[in-house]
């Protein structure tokens, strides 16, 4: 699994200008089964995007497609969840 951390590096008024673009772009990726979940950092600062273990390669590339390339830097780590809460379970592995 992947854990993406967008950071904006434009004021927020540009990233809500391409707000909705990025919304359309997560909304595909959770219809085809990529994405996990999704939600903005508090403060404001930017987003994290949970993603199933896919080749890095096609990860890079979605990355490549976001609206959100124009106002944010993308942070990727590689998760290896072994242990997780009740009702979490799903996770471990993915």
């Amino acid at each position: 699994m992947y854990v993406v951390s967008l950071t904006y590096h434009r004021p927020i008024e540009e990233v809500d200008n391409h707000l909705e673009g990025h919304v359309a772009w997560l909304q595909q990726h959770y219809q085809d089964g990529t994405f996990i979940a999704s939600g903005r950092k508090n403060p404001r600062t930017g987003g994290v995007i949970l993603v199933k273990g896919i080749e890095r390669a096609r990860l890079d590339a979605i990355l490549a497609q976001d609206p959100f390339n124009a106002i944010a830097h993308y942070e990727v780590t590689d998760v290896a969840l072994t242990l997780t809460s009740a009702g979490f379970e799903a996770l471990a592995g993915i």
